[in-house]
């Protein structure tokens, strides 16, 4: 059986932003398809145009570590596209317009060394994200054994997705590294290396723009250095684009300046994109770096 939100009455008693809000969510395509597709958060559709234009989950890729991952939108496109779950429990709203490489130009498995809060979320209002009833039907889902490896790590408890394996833990912390190779570890991975490194972290915006651009920059490069110590490199996968990062970032000059430092020395190739999913208000952006060459890299 399917069941579906009740809409709300856009009370008249809500602020003029909360009525604002309510209006924008019931005309989201996005919003209405993450319901029918069962996924934890709007921005899973995200992630699934970025691999229609990237190919980024190839039939090589046996391990993917998800960053900041709760609630787990990510993770399950993940896990989908490892074959944990049927094809056809998730894609892309109809009509998506796939063509083209996009434009150009509560705490996550981090812990904040500073003053503030950190969030997988972007700027906007979250509570379009999360719907827990939707955890009651679950079993609805149909489960598959598939190939490899999704971890998903966060400070915040997630609830079990199939072929996923949840960790809740400071993924920057000499515990997490140690654990997290031993969970995709195998007889074809000894070293315990990963194919795919997803952060669609953002920090929870404080009103101050240098502190928010500071906190941005915190985030992606706590992305970048967790990439650097776990990706396989493209020359041990045999394949130029083998070895990726997708990393979210909000556009700034500052921002341009850590890519080209921190993302381009280390990378075959770094795509920029602003999904078609994303808010048309919004400045989010994301790094898609293809083709790890390992941390040897003369900068």
């Amino acid at each position: 059986m399917s069941f579906s939100a009740t809409r709300p009455l856009l009370s008249h008693k809500l602020p003029p932003s909360s009525r604002a809000w309510l209006a924008r969510q019931f005309r989201d395509p996005y919003v209405r398809e993450r319901s029918a597709a069962r996924f934890r958060s709007r921005s899973a559709f995200k992630l699934l145009e970025l691999d229609a234009k990237w190919s980024i989950f190839q039939p090589d890729v046996l391990t993917v570590v998800d960053l900041g991952a709760a609630p787990g939108g990510w993770s399950q496109v993940a896990a989908s596209k490892l074959g944990w779950t049927e094809e056809d429990v998730v894609g892309l709203p109809r009509g998506h317009n796939t063509n083209g490489k996009g434009k150009a130009g509560s705490s996550f498995g981090l812990q904040r060394r500073a003053s503030g809060r950190w969030s997988d979320s972007s700027p906007e209002p979250t509570e379009e994200d999360y719907d827990p009833w939707e955890e009651l039907f679950d079993e609805d889902i149909t489960h598959k054994i598939g190939r490899g490896t999704v971890v998903a790590v966060d400070l915040l408890r997630m609830l079990p997705i199939p072929g996923v394996k949840t960790v809740q833990m400071d993924f920057l912390s000499p515990e997490a590294d140690a654990y997290i190779a031993s969970l995709v570890k195998s007889d074809i991975n000894p070293d315990g290396k990963v194919d795919v490194v997803l952060s669609d972290m953002a920090a929870n915006i404080s009103g101050n723009k240098t502190h928010d651009v500071e906190s941005c920059l915190d985030v992606c490069n706590a992305a970048a250095t967790f990439a650097r110590k776990h990706l396989i490199a493209a020359e041990d996968v045999g394949r130029t684009h083998g070895g990726v990062l997708v990393v979210k970032y909000f556009e700034h000059p500052l921002l341009s300046k850590f890519r080209a430092k921190e993302l381009k020395p280390y990378f075959n190739a770094v795509y920029n994109c602003k999904p078609e999913a994303s808010r048309s208000e919004s400045s989010e952006g994301y790094w898609i770096c293809m083709g790890f060459r390992g941390v040897e890299v003369t900068r």
